[in-house]
């Protein structure tokens, strides 16, 4: 079923999206048990890949418009989309690892800022504004709110810690294709866009930046930096709008 161009998820779909997210889940948490310094990029995307195969599911990414990787592993200015590679990590370091995974044909994706030892307090704080930037966000996914309810709870959280959201990236339905409808910027004013039904499945991905909310595109095509080079963050949960409240379907910090 259709509502204004966005695909609902009857309750057996979103149960089955919820079986992909416990894969993906098991896996991101693999990964940031991982995170330390000298290990690669390249590494944590191997070790993803044999995971999700070894579950039954298939990595996302992998081909997706020509993506190389299994997992995007994007560090410090770099604010999404960083194909893994031989270069270790350096404690200091903060890591955004963002996994897909599709299982029996439905996708679950989701992405954690991970500290690689210590790490300056400054960019703790925008780890932790951005986790809770997300949260914000998805206490708003309700039935009958508005989709920028969401997006401004998102907002509140972060300008009030004193950081940038990065505007011209947003998140995104999710189901059977990666990306659908609606887009989900996280940022704007509240009681706009589409209403909220139960059925809707949305990936929300709070992208945070230190300086500017200004972007810019790698030489490779695809890493996105801050335009200052300052420090960034990436939080992503997979959550469903139910009859219940809103659910998440890649339970990471569980």
């Amino acid at each position: 079923m259709y509502r204004g161009g966005i695909v609902l998820k009857t309750p057996a779909q979103i149960d089955a999206m919820a079986a992909a997210g416990r894969v993906h889940a098991k896996c991101l948490k693999m990964l940031i048990a991982k995170c330390r310094p000298g290990v690669t990029t390249a590494e944590l995307d191997q070790a993803a890949e044999r995971f999700i195969r070894s579950q039954g599911g298939i990595p996302t990414f992998k081909g997706y418009r020509g993506f190389p990787r299994s997992i995007c592993a994007s560090p410090n200015s770099m604010v999404v989309h960083g194909i893994p590679n031989a270069q270790p990590l350096k404690r200091g370091d903060v890591l955004s690892l963002d996994v897909g995974i599709t299982k029996n044909g439905w996708v679950a994706d989701g992405a954690v800022t991970v500290a690689i030892g210590e790490i300056d307090e400054e960019t703790q704080r925008l780890l932790d504004a951005t986790d809770a930037s997300l949260h914000a966000g998805l206490a708003q996914a309700q039935a009958g709110n508005r989709l920028s309810d969401v997006s401004h709870a998102v907002q509140e959280i972060v300008e009030a810690a004193g950081f940038e959201v990065i505007r011209s990236l947003v998140g995104h339905g999710v189901g059977r294709d990666m990306h659908e409808d609606p887009q989900v910027p996280n940022y704007g004013p509240p009681g706009r866009g589409p209403k909220l039904e139960p059925g809707m499945v949305f990936a929300l991905e709070p992208m945070t930046a230190v300086g500017t909310n200004e972007i810019v595109q790698g030489d490779d095509g695809w890493a996105v930096y801050s335009a200052d080079g300052s420090m960034t963050a990436h939080f992503e949960f997979t959550i469903a709008v139910t009859e219940d409240g809103p659910r998440i379907l890649t339970p990471w910090q569980e």
